[in-house]
């Protein structure tokens, strides 16, 4: 086996890492980012990351070869979903189908389609268990290594012949490569997770710590407002015009009142849109309401 090759590929798969770090770091410190645009970017990503590594093929023999392009799909999958992971192997699959060709081009897609709905369905697996875990990423493996064999049962007896040749690299291939380097991902995504957690937790406590002094220095204002409004309103014949300012002052009286008991309940951040010069602000009602909790 030419281990320049293997080194090669490694090294491809380490670079998604690096930029699936910086990517979701990225996309966690941008406020209220769609996450379809972070399924999209990854999913791009991965499926460009696949074809590189067809096209840097290991070769484990004269003239024989293998790659490892199902690595990236089952990678990014496993830690972005399965939409994610769709994308990628669309992109993986339309580059096998249209460059490459050949009579293996149809097995070729229907490998990296299956990839991906394998690898969702051991997200689900995981996710049932509460976070993926070693046992998860290895059995990912090797149950990409079957989906390996069954696209090679596709071309016949002529595939069974080439997997009776390749099926050791193979193997080590999906199950070390997708074993091995899912758990760097898992942990990337839970530890970015968890800063993302503890940031929001942090901005959090601080708006609430302003809000409710906030509302403490206005409740105190408003006590004079409205006690100052009840003796004035002794003093106002009841159907005059005055009266009647009056009791709509009271009448704001009450709204602020209202809006300062949201501003004691708040339990989470949600923003108003900027809309022209005004800038984005926190939603109080939104932001203190228990059915958004």
């Amino acid at each position: 086996m030419d281990f320049h090759h293997v080194i090669e590929a490694a090294g491809i798969v380490a670079l998604g890492l690096v930029f699936y770090s910086y990517l979701r770091r990225w996309l966690e410190s941008t406020a209220r980012i769609d996450r379809r645009l972070r399924v999209l970017l990854n999913g791009v990503v991965f499926g460009g990351l696949s074809i590189t590594l067809m096209i840097s093929r290991i070769e484990f023999a004269p003239g024989a070869y293998v790659d490892a392009r199902a690595v990236p799909i089952a990678l990014v999958t496993l830690v972005e979903g399965g939409w994610a992971g769709l994308v990628a192997a669309v992109i993986a699959a339309g580059y096998r189908l249209v460059w490459m060709g050949g009579s293996g081009a149809l097995a070729g897609v229907l490998w990296l389609l299956a990839t991906a709905g394998t690898a969702a369905l051991a997200l689900m697996w995981a996710r049932r268990d509460g976070q993926v875990r070693n046992r998860h990423a290895f059995a990912l493996g090797g149950a990409v290594f079957v989906v390996t064999f069954a696209s090679f049962l596709v071309l016949g007896a002529r595939g069974i012949e080439m997997f009776a040749r390749d099926w050791l690299p193979l193997l080590v291939v999906s199950v070390v490569g997708i074993g091995g380097f899912a758990r760097l991902f898992t942990d990337v995504a839970n530890a970015q997770a968890a800063e993302a957690a503890r940031r929001e937790s942090a901005e959090l406590r601080a708006i609430t710590l302003l809000a409710r002094a906030a509302a403490h220095e206005i409740n105190n204002a408003l006590m004079v407002v409205a006690g100052g409004l009840a003796i004035l309103a002794k003093h106002l014949p009841a159907d005059s015009e005055d009266a009647q300012w009056a009791a709509r002052a009271r009448e704001g009286v009450v709204t602020v009142k209202n809006i300062i008991t949201r501003m004691n309940s708040i339990t989470q951040i949600e923003a108003v849109p900027g809309q022209g010069m005004l800038p984005p602000m926190l939603d109080i009602r939104k932001s203190s309401d228990p059915a958004n909790s």
